[in-house]
């Protein structure tokens, strides 16, 4: 999860956060709800009472915006595929998946698990009208919230990659050519298509004169086509590194330093003297442990001559590691996993090596330089 999300808990393993975008969406849809939509179709309510029934009813929203994303997660999980969390923010919510299904059919049920989650919430609101009409602003709600995720639902069905309705296209492109690449570039294409729709129609209602409609609309627009470009270039990154493993990119002249230097001896001695940004820390000749320049930095500067490596460092015990032989694109979706920037390159308990993203990305600069000759 990143830095600045909010985190919330945890389902089935799942972190569960809020980017700060959230807040201006959250208090969007409170302010429509409570000053245009229930005051229309319920009249003569306290002012008061339509601001918390909008603001109890966003938070289900947002909580069946989860639900929706779970269900993409339980199917993903079922496949073997790390979910590495679940984010809320301005244009809903997102399933952070550490790879790329193993196959259409996997690419197929995981895409329609969260619209299928939709309907479902639908039909479960929908339901709870009939038994909720005496309490009109419990009425209030479920009517709403059956209305909102049945659209949910179909606006996710929109064939706009990387809308779930654009991966349930890329997997049925992706069974009949049997290439993901090309499968990815059909889908995207016609996901940019839909996005400049959508940037048209925006338009067209702003000069309506609905503006804030037309804007709002527009903006999802302009979403779609950068996340569809995006989805593209994650794509050709996957091709790129196939086949390729940890030894070939990683660093071998990984830097060791005994746990008792003080920082400042090991600030002036290896990262400014030697341009280091992570040691491997030794006790009595064995491995125990890793410092990063991140860590040196959160301790404050007048404390340097007296704290020492091993004070801060990442004991072995806890430190996160990988083997040569692994292939680049699990090392890169290891490190998004687990939230680092490098990775000591270990072999039965020996130092081979250090991989950094920095070094992923001069390994790809090179890849990308020769299949360009």
């Amino acid at each position: 999860m990143r830095k600045n999300t909010i985190p919330l808990g945890r389902i089935l393993g799942i972190p569960i956060g809020l980017d700060p975008s959230w807040f201006l969406i959250f208090v969007l849809i409170t302010w429509m709800l409570a000053s245009s939509y229930f005051p229309s179709e319920f009249k003569s309510w306290p002012a008061v009472q339509y601001w918390i029934v909008g603001a109890a009813t966003t938070i289900l929203f947002f909580t069946s915006v989860v639900l929706h994303e779970l269900g993409h997660s339980i199917l993903a999980l079922r496949y073997k595929i790390p979910v590495t969390s679940i984010t809320l923010y301005i244009f809903g919510g997102i399933a952070r998946i550490a790879s790329e299904p193993p196959s259409a059919v996997a690419e197929f049920f995981i895409a329609i698990a969260g619209p299928l989650t939709s309907f479902a919430l639908a039909a479960i609101f929908g339901l709870l009208e009939g038994v909720s009409a005496s309490v009109i602003p419990l009425f209030a709600m479920v009517k709403y919230l059956a209305y909102i995720n049945g659209v949910l639902a179909l606006f996710n069905l929109i064939p706009g990659f990387p809308l779930d309705g654009g991966r349930v296209f890329r997997a049925v492109v992706w069974s009949i050519t049997h290439n993901l690449r090309r499968a990815t570039e059909i889908a995207a294409t016609l996901g940019r298509v839909v996005a400049f729709l959508f940037i048209l129609y925006g338009a067209w209602q702003v000069l309506q004169g609905n503006w804030a409609n037309g804007l709002w609309i527009a903006f999802i627009g302009w979403f779609l086509e950068n996340a569809a470009v995006g989805q593209v270039q994650q794509q050709r990154l996957h091709d790129l590194l196939a086949g390729h493993t940890v030894a070939q990119a990683m660093s071998r002249s990984c830097a060791i330093a005994p746990v008792d230097l003080t920082l400042q001896e090991l600030t002036d001695r290896h990262i400014l003297g030697e341009g280091h940004r992570c040691l491997m820390l030794t006790r009595d000749e064995e491995i125990a442990g890793l410092l990063t320049l991140h860590q040196v930095r959160e301790v404050p500067r007048d404390r340097w001559r007296t704290v020492t490596a091993g004070d801060v460092m990442t004991p072995i015990s806890k430190m996160k590691r990988i083997k040569p032989e692994v292939g680049l694109e699990d090392a890169l979706g290891e490190m998004g996993i687990n939230g680092v920037n490098q990775l000591p390159v270990m072999n039965n308990g020996h130092i081979e090596g250090m991989l950094s993203r920095e070094d992923i990305i001069n390994y790809l600069r090179s890849l990308q330089t020769l299949s360009d000759m």
